[in-house]
């Protein structure tokens, strides 16, 4: 064993190895266990079993062991249909995406969007089931009766060899057509020349839509029944017990379902090429069909990665001196040495394309490297776990599900191209940018990721400078006019190739400025008229809906005029302790100090606590219309005692020493006038008084009492009555019931204003639209009310933007305009702050529109934000893929292994032809910071 000369060589070379590993590991050449072990797993499985790279680490590893399975089990069948049925079969059920099948993209989920819902469905199972019927049926009756020969320009091998050829120059012509550029190059002048507006774009791309439709009936049915018939067909298969035709084989019949386009391509050309040479080469003598198949596919892979790096190559180098940003003192020198040393750089990218990892361009100049081998996703982990999540990724989680739905027809249709795991799409709209990547195909299905580089860094020169080329880019292909028949792409050279435009419904994002609005004196004094007009609708309707829901469990007509209480109109506030008032002034007027007046949205501190109101001893809750019995002494009775009566708002009363006889103030009863009045009666607990009696008549006089008998007379909650009219006339002129809204309505108004009755300034306007009430007497009796409080709120809000709609639109003519407008922005809008949690389930919901108040605080000027759902059109482009693992391999050295993480650093500046600043910020996190990611996404491309 020593002298064998074989084990002396690799001794030898082992030795010269060892020592260079050190300087590999530095150079970040020598790969990690975890990264080798996934990427030949990955190689093997594709070239060698004919899979596709995996979405997740575990089915990877469960896909290479089922498949692996299947190729040495087809070693051991001895009959030859049965390998050739095993084969077709396995090749097929393999190719399927089996852990979600039925999975179908959601697309109207109000949820968020983590995964779409998963599904089974019958008529997927019932189409699986009837291709995989026929595939055995051909297969089976093909080699059995069919008569094996070489390959001759009249066997019957070859003719279905000629049908593939014409079968893909159609497929290709069918996907050139779908995208804007054909071969990324020449403008598609069947591309609709107007995408500016997507009512014209669906109109012009119908029949694109139609084409699409075709292409994918042959990509899907006819193509793969015609690749199986030119293998069963094959000489070859008649060689049993061969490893050979077990592996060229099994990975030929899973290639025709795993990737049609590819394996069309390499049967087409293994079938020209025999047919043009001689019989007697090499090629033709000594390697079967299954063999040279598999050797067509990993040259074709190779050639494409080789040119794809090699563009990458010479766009750094060109750049790095063309562009004066990207121009240094070494530049020079390193251009020179590199046109030097250009067969030294040549093997380093054929190096790199063997080993399918990533050419590394040093610090991203033009000095090169090869990465490591890595696995397709380039990323530890699964895609989707991480992310640098912010207040706009909520935007995406809406976008996401409705995305996905239009990249479905799209990729289905071919406007993306040839579907490779690996791929990089980029996808712009108004100031947004989604990475969209490839992570498997297969057979009628993909699986997809989606990043998002967010709106919060936009205001940085790096991403400007790189989304304004973004622009240029799609401005040239997409919206300028092209006179000539067939013009060419004037960004050739840059990483991005349009492809086309995708309408999704999304929101638009609109800032607009109030300069002039807000702060007009008129506005302001007719705001606080509308503020009083707008809190009479919003309890009206909150307390006829709320209140009207118990019709059903009470009959009306059992009701007798129950007795009601009308808060005594010469009350006065409760006196404070020491420790309320220098709680209520260091919280309050802490929010309301000069630092936070111009705020975008002032810190509102917790004023508002979950407050319950604690019945005094010996009371209990009085609830209006309804008769409870009361303990008096030892016997029970069935009327409540006028005493207990009182206790019900006791709140507001001077407090009574413990153990003194209590003092109770004389309130005469009062009664409804109606009695359907209770059905929109206020809450007990809203009833309570806290302003003094002659500043309630004061504020009383601010009512509209005109207004509000009119809302009360259009209320539609008596559908059963046959005189809803005249029940609603009685209700509405029921004095007791308006004296309950007068109270209630006033102070909710009087708290809003404080002491002050001026007409507000833009900057209370804003504190109080934030939620930041000034100090009054009624402040802690709202406060202690959350559900009144946000009614009241809500009805400030409400109040803003009707006076921006006034200003823009016009004065309203009457009341019935009036609740037309406040109906709208109850059905239509969410009125509030971006930072509010019901912001965030207002766009979950897809609610129309949204509002927010906010102040620029640079500008001086106060904003409003309005996002409107609509159609959007997002166009699409695809990205070089090896120019894209290439920095972020670079990213990875640098930060792992140089360490170098300066914030400044060159290789994260713009540039805007490799667009490299925004390629860092896709990477996974930590070494890039993405606002959104997106799990696995399976998308049925049928």
């Amino acid at each position: 064993m020593v002298n064998m000369p074989a084990l002396e060589q690799m001794n030898q070379i082992l030795h010269i190895l060892f020592v260079f590993l050190p300087f590999l590991w530095a150079l970040g050449i020598l790969p990690p266990p975890d990264a080798l072990f996934l990427w030949a797993m990955e190689q093997i499985l594709e070239f060698g079993l004919g899979g596709s790279s995996m979405s997740t680490h575990l089915r990877l590893l469960v896909m290479f062991i089922m498949s692996a399975g299947t190729a040495i089990t087809s070693y051991f069948i001895p009959s030859t249909v049965g390998v050739v049925l095993f084969m077709t079969g396995f090749g097929f059920l393999l190719s399927l995406n089996l852990s979600d099948v039925g999975h179908k993209i959601g697309t109207k989920s109000k949820n968020l969007p983590s995964g779409p819902e998963k599904h089974f469905s019958w008529k997927e199972c019932l189409f699986y089931i009837i291709i995989l019927v026929f595939a055995l049926l051909e297969t089976g009756l093909l080699h059995h009766f069919a008569g094996f020969s070489q390959i001759s320009k009249s066997s019957s091998q070859a003719i279905v060899g000629y049908g593939l050829m014409i079968l893909l120059i159609i497929l290709w012509i069918l996907r050139e057509i779908q995208s804007v550029y054909i071969i990324g190059i020449f403008r598609n002048p069947f591309y609709p020349k107007d995408v500016q507006t997507v009512t014209v774009f669906f109109e012009k791309q119908t029949r694109l839509m139609k084409i699409g439709i075709v292409r994918r009936i042959l990509l899907t049915l006819v193509s793969p029944f015609a690749m199986i018939a030119f293998l069963s067909l094959d000489s070859s298969l008649q060689g049993l017990h061969s490893v050979s035709v077990s592996i060229g084989f099994t990975r030929a019949f899973r290639m025709v379902w795993q990737n049609t386009e590819n394996a069309l391509l390499e049967t087409v050309i293994v079938s020209t090429v025999h047919l043009i040479s001689n019989t007697d080469i090499w090629w033709n003598r000594n390697l079967d069909t299954g063999i040279r198949l598999l050797l067509v596919g990993i040259i074709r892979d190779r050639l494409i990665r080789f040119i794809s790096k090699l563009q990458f190559a010479v766009t750094v180098l060109l750049t790095s001196w063309t562009e004066k940003k990207q121009r240094r003192k070494t530049t020079a020198t390193l251009c020179i040495l590199n046109i030097i040393f250009s067969p030294f750089v040549l093997v380093i990218i054929v190096f790199s394309t063997l080993l399918s990892s990533p050419l590394l361009p040093l610090f991203t100049l033009p000095v090169f490297l090869v990465g490591f081998p890595r696995p397709i996703q380039s990323w530890p982990g699964a895609a989707g776990t991480t992310a640098c999540v912010c207040a706009d990724t909520v935007y995406y989680y809406q976008m996401v599900p409705r995305l996905t739905a239009v990249l479905q027809t799209a990729m289905a249709a071919g406007s993306l191209g040839l579907l490779l795991p690996g791929s990089h799409y980029l996808g712009r709209f108004q100031d947004r940018l989604i990475w969209i990547m490839i992570l498997e195909c297969g057979y009628t299905y993909c699986c997809i990721n989606i990043k998002v580089s967010g709106l919060e860094l936009q205001e940085t020169s790096c991403h400007t400078a790189e989304a304004r080329r973004v622009d240029e880019v799609f401005e040239d292909a997409f919206e300028q006019e092209y006179t000539g028949v067939c013009s060419l792409n004037e960004h050739f050279g840059n990483v991005l190739t349009p492809c086309t435009v995708l309408p999704v419904k999304l929101y638009s994002d609109a800032r607009n400025v109030l300069s002039g609005i807000i702060d007009s004196h008129e506005n302001l004094k007719e705001f606080k008229g509308d503020l009083v007009k707008v809190l009479v609708w919003i309890l009206v309707q909150y307390c006829s809906k709320r209140l009207g829901m118990k019709e059903n469990v009470h009959n009306t007509e059992n009701k007798g005029k129950a007795p009601l209480i009308l808060p005594a109109l010469n009350t006065s506030p409760p006196p404070k302790s020491p420790e309320d008032i220098d709680s209520l002034n260091s919280e309050t007027f802490d929010d309301w100090s000069d630092d936070n007046i111009f705020d975008d949205e002032p810190t509102i501190k917790k004023v508002i606590e979950e407050k319950q109101l604690k019945d005094l001893p010996g009371t209990n809750s009085f609830i209006p219309g309804s008769v409870e019995s009361q303990r008096v002494g030892d016997h029970s009775t069935g009327t409540v005692p006028e005493n207990d009566l009182y206790k019900a708002v006791l709140l507001g009363y001077p407090a009574v020493d413990k153990g003194k006889q209590e003092d109770m103030p004389y309130i005469p009863l009062m009664e409804f006038s109606c009695s359907h009045s209770h059905l929109v009666c206020l809450p007990a607990e809203w009833r309570t008084s806290c302003m003094p009696n002659s500043k309630m008549k004061e504020l009383s006089s601010l009512f509209p009492e005109d207004w509000y008998q009119f809302v009360l007379r259009q209320l539609e909650c008596f559908h059963s009555e046959e005189k809803a009219s005249n029940v609603l006339e009685e209700i509405a002129n029921d004095k007791v019931l308006k004296d309950f809204y007068v109270h209630t309505v006033m102070t909710c108004y009087f708290s809003f204003f404080g002491i002050d009755n001026m007409a507000p300034s833009p900057g209370h306007i804003l504190r109080v639209y934030s939620g930041v009430l000034p100090w009054s007497v009624a402040l802690d009796w709202l406060t202690e009310k959350p559900e009144l409080f946000q009614l009241a709120l809500k009805a400030f809000r409400y109040t803003l933007k009707l006076m921006i709609d006034k200003a823009s639109l016009g004065p309203i003519e009457d009341f019935r305009e009036l609740i037309k407008y406040l109906e709208e922005y109850e059905c239509d809008w969410y009125i509030g702050l971006v930072s509010d949690e019901k912001w965030k389930e207002a766009i979950l919901q897809e609610k129309p529109y949204l509002f927010s108040l906010g102040y620029d605080s640079n500008m001086g000027i106060y904003t409003g934000r309005v996002l409107s759902l609509q159609e959007l059109l997002i166009q699409v482009g695809k990205l070089n893929a090896e120019a894209v693992r290439g920095q972020w391999a670079n990213l990875s050295w640098e930060l792992l292994y140089a360490t170098n993480d300066d914030e400044e650093r060159y290789s994260i500046q713009a540039h805007p032809l490799l667009l490299r600043n925004l390629t860092v910020q896709a990477a996974d996190p930590p070494l890039g910071y993405p606002i959104y990611s997106s799990k696995p996404l399976y998308i049925h491309l049928y």
